[in-house]
């Protein structure tokens, strides 16, 4: 049975497209859920409307992420730990606490599955990447100091 997809749906396609799927997971679970409408003649208009509607959304969320990745370019987040004499962190240092310092000094609100990187357990600079988008990934210097 052909439907056109109303939204994502992971493993199977996004929205707009038509595909080709079992008539009891299009009628017991697709459609009743909203995800479907079956496809009938007239529908390639609607499925290309969708299609667009969905590109231009896509490009205005990579435009957005880029003017984000444009102002945190180069920046360094200062992050303050308690730490040995020797330069060694009493705890760590990891996605947390980079995205609330990011948070704190830039204002920008991240979900911490956007920041990538290996926790940190000395004094020191570090990377850290932030992903914006799946296309738009920007390095961001950590400096992890001692607390005085």
């Amino acid at each position: 049975m052909k439907v056109l997809l109303r939204s994502d749906v992971a493993g199977l396609g996004r929205t707009g497209d038509i595909v080709e799927v079992a008539r009891g997971y299009a009628r017991n679970y697709l459609v009743p859920k909203g995800l479907a409408i079956e496809a009938m003649a007239g529908v390639t208009a609607q499925a290309e409307a969708m299609q667009r509607k969905r590109a231009l959304k896509a490009a205005a969320d990579q435009a957005e992420a880029e003017a984000i990745a444009a102002r945190i370019a180069g920046v360094v987040v200062v992050v303050v730990a308690k730490a040995s004499d020797e330069g060694r962190l009493f705890g760590s240092v990891g996605v947390a606490e980079v995205t609330d310092a990011l948070t704190a000094q830039i204002g920008l609100e991240l979900d911490r599955r956007q920041v990538v990187g290996e926790v940190v357990k000395e004094v020191g600079s570090h990377e850290f990447t932030v992903e914006l988008h799946s296309e738009v990934a920007v390095p961001v210097t950590v400096e992890v100091q001692a607390e005085a």
